[in-house]
Parts: structure tokens; sequence; C-alpha cells
């Protein structure tokens, strides 16, 4: 392939050793970065390994939550990886979720205005050096129009390929045709059997319509339906049917899926939809993350 995406990769607990090997071959295999969530472990802690393990891919947080650390410690840890790594870091940012927050005894805030004084105070800290490139976590057009004012990238979860027009039309053409980072977390199924690789999108996804930032982002994008339908269910306390309303229309439209052609395809559908950055989120319908990472590089 002439355009290879980036994977995102995560540090689990017990396999952190495997993580670093399997990023240095991700490196040597010619990928384009690797970025690690903030739901297995420290990601920053991740990223401080990768600058010391790997020599020229790109790699980052997507993201690390603002609210987790005071916002000079942040800094302080993302310079010394951004002079580490040379310059290849990139400093992934956001609000996080509800849930996510309530579990470490977390309120948020407002997003816009939070993320701006975020930035602001990670700018000003001092004693820390040259600062890392910061990257917003978006999904609706405020967020993009704000990480284009003050961030040097954006980068979507689980974003409507549909709407991706729509979304980064707001971004001057400047902005798109430059340097600025512009990704999206994918959730990526490799397997022959399609109905097997919908099951395991269907399940990583089903704790995100739960979420309702990602029912409107997705209501924006067109799927009125189905996440008003998934809003009554949960009213109903039923939220073992969500899955079952994730329809197959939606679940192409925001991952990828099937044979190693159909998931290739499809991801330079998401380059033509104008992702500069793919970022693959691997799962299996096989087995753990180690099977999962065997399927999607056996496919490039």
């Amino acid at each position: 392939m002439d355009r290879m995406p980036a994977l995102s990769v995560a540090a689990v607990p017990g396999r952190r050793k495997w993580t670093i090997e399997l990023a240095q071959d991700i490196e040597r295999r010619g990928f384009t970065g690797i970025y690690t969530p903030s739901v297995a472990g420290d990601s920053l802690a991740f990223c401080q390994a990768l600058a010391m393990a790997t020599n020229e891919i790109s790699f980052g947080t997507s993201i690390a939550p603002i609210y987790f650390r005071q916002t000079e410690d942040y800094a302080a840890t993302a310079s010394f990886i951004h002079e580490m790594s040379g310059g290849r870091f990139r400093f992934g940012i956001g609000v996080s979720h509800a849930p996510a927050l309530a579990a470490r005894g977390i309120s948020g805030g407002k997003p816009l205005s939070d993320i701006r004084s975020f930035v602001s105070d990670y700018e000003a800290a001092p004693r820390t050096g040259e600062k890392a490139p910061i990257v917003l976590a978006t999904l609706r057009k405020k967020m993009i129009l704000l990480s284009e004012e003050i961030s040097s990238g954006m980068v979507f979860a689980n974003g409507a390929r549909s709407h991706m027009s729509a979304s980064l039309s707001v971004l001057s053409d400047e902005t798109r045709s430059g340097d600025f980072f512009i990704g999206n977390m994918i959730p990526t199924c490799v397997n022959e059997d399609i109905e097997a690789a919908k099951a395991v999108n269907r399940r990583t996804l089903t704790s995100y319509a739960m979420l309702p930032n990602y029912r409107n982002y997705w209501k924006e994008a067109g799927y009125v339906e189905e996440m008003t339908a998934i809003e009554q269910t949960i009213a109903d306390a039923q939220p073992e049917r969500v899955p079952q309303l994730l329809t197959d229309q939606w679940l192409a439209d925001t991952t990828l899926f099937g044979s190693a052609t159909q998931v290739r395809d499809g991801l330079e559908a998401w380059f033509d939809a104008g992702i500069k950055t793919p970022i693959l989120v691997p799962s299996s319908a096989n087995g753990n993350q180690i099977v999962a990472f065997e399927e999607l590089l056996a496919i490039f």
C-alpha cells in the first residue's frame, strides 16, 4: 500500500514488554504512527518508553484527559518526551467522558473553555523546555474550530466517514492541506467471517453509544433514528438491547471489518474522506490483543 495507517496500541498490564517489542515491529513495517489511549494504564509512561525504544516513528496520546493531572505536571512530562524523542511526540488531550471522570471522583467542566484554559496554562508552564505539540480530541464543529485556533491538530474517535467532509469543511484550506494533524481512531476487525467481525465492532462501540456526546455527534452525522432508539432503550432500562440498534450502515460508516481486501479498501476510503492519519484500533473475533495485532499486521 502507498498510504499506511497508524495503529492504536495500549500497554496492557502483564504485556508491557511485549507491547514495546510490538511498537518496534510496527516501526520496522513502515506504519505512520503509534497512538495510545488512556483506558489501559499510564499512556504518558508508555510514550516515554516509546521515545527510548523507537527511532523514527511518530507517536502520541489519544487522548490524555485534561482533568487527570495538574497542567504543569502534564507539561513537564510531555516536554521531556518531546525532547527525548527528537520531536516525534504529539500530546493528544481531551475532556474524557462522565463515567471515566466519575470513577476517579472528578467532575468535568465546560469542554471548550476548559480545553482553552488548559492549553493556555500548558504553554505558560515554566521550566519545561520546548513544548510538545498539542492535538485536541474532537467530534463536533466547535471543538474542530478550536483545534485549528489553539493546537497543532485534531483527532476523532469513532468518527462517521460519510460526515467527515462536513466536519472538516469548517477548517481553512491552508489548515487542511498543511501539516495540521487530522486523525481518527477506527475500530478494526480483520476476519473473513463478516458477521463475526461486525459483532466484535458492535461490542467495542456499545459503550460509546451509551454516552450522550457521542449520540449527539452521530445524530449530527445523520443517524437520528438509531440514536433516538438507543436513548429510548436506555430510558426503558434495557441497555442489553443497544447492540441490536447499531445498524450495519452505521457500523460500516464508523468501523472497518471483514477480509483483508475489505479492510484495506475501507482504509483507502478514510484517506479519501480527508483523514490524514487513520489510527486503526484492532480487535479480534479469535482471541486477545496479541491475536488482533497478528491478524492486522498480516494484511499489510
